[in-house]
């Protein structure tokens, strides 16, 4: 996968979580994950068409989420789950994908992005049939993780 594609979506989401969250999210050793592989609890499935083509799973635990979705609704306490701040953490991806859709525009490659999908369940498993799946980890505070699955078909 070209370095070019990986960069934007680092550089996204670290702008679009201290905006959105005041959350500042450092990177953690980038890796390749084998297909299937095991979820956090709640994933976040958006596609990718255009010169990029594939999905972009966000994973996390429910603990983070619910942590996201009350810093994004003003610090509001949030105890589970609803559909609120689902829709919130749906957002959030949301506008991370937008943004690196810009980044990557400006760089003259053009992607679309499809509307994100959330599910949540134990020991979900995801395959990535054909692609390759790059793990871009992202360190939110001291052992809280959003891990971004960028899984690409060769072109």
């Amino acid at each position: 996968m070209n370095i070019e594609y990986i960069n934007p979506f680092i550089e996204a989401s670290q702008t679009v979580l201290l905006q959105m969250a005041s959350i500042q999210a450092k990177l953690g050793k980038v890796y390749l994950k084998d297909s299937p592989h095991k979820s956090n609890t709640i994933a976040i499935i958006v596609g990718l068409t255009g010169k990029i083509r594939g999905q972009v799973i966000f994973t996390m635990s429910i603990p983070l989420g619910l942590e996201i979705a009350s810093k994004m609704m003003g610090g509001m306490t949030i105890s589970e789950l609803d559909e609120i701040s689902k829709s919130a953490i749906s957002e959030l991806t949301n506008m991370i994908l937008g943004n690196t859709a810009t980044i990557l525009y400006n760089r003259g490659i053009g992607i679309d992005i499809t509307p994100p999908s959330l599910i949540m369940g134990e020991n979900l498993q995801i395959s990535t049939d054909k692609m390759k799946t790059i793990c871009i980890p992202l360190l939110l505070g001291e052992s809280d993780v959003l891990e971004i699955d960028l899984s690409v078909m060769d072109t």
